[in-house]
């Protein structure tokens, strides 16, 4: 397993730019899929993004053009930039490491988008 660490959440108005970081215990390069998902109040845990070991990346619909992972291997981190936030946005996002024998969560960070 890996432990992971979410900073950079945050109060931010609607239209603003946010940058989410995802800090590893150890080295993700070989970590199948790295992810950010997302869970708002009352509502089921949706994903948000997805980046593989050979940087392949999915997006939810609902975000494609506005948020991009991305990765820092030599930091052990992985990013989602979120441009043109959204009310929709506001919701609590937590880091993901998934594996064949792996899956680990971080905590978490809160993500307010005011209108």
């Amino acid at each position: 397993q890996v432990q992971l660490v979410e900073s950079g959440g945050g109060l931010v108005q609607s239209g603003g730019s946010l940058r989410l970081s995802c800090a590893a215990s150890r080295s993700i390069s070989n970590i199948n899929t790295m992810g950010w998902y997302r869970q708002a109040p009352g509502k089921r845990r949706e994903l948000v993004a997805t980046i593989t070991s050979g940087g392949s990346t999915n997006y939810a619909d609902s975000v494609k053009g506005r948020f991009t992972i991305f990765r820092e291997n030599a930091k052990n981190t992985v990013y989602l930039q979120m441009n043109s936030l959204k009310p929709e946005d506001t919701a609590v996002y937590v880091c993901n490491a998934r594996g064949w024998v792996l899956d680990s969560w971080g905590q978490g960070t809160q993500v307010t988008v005011s209108s």
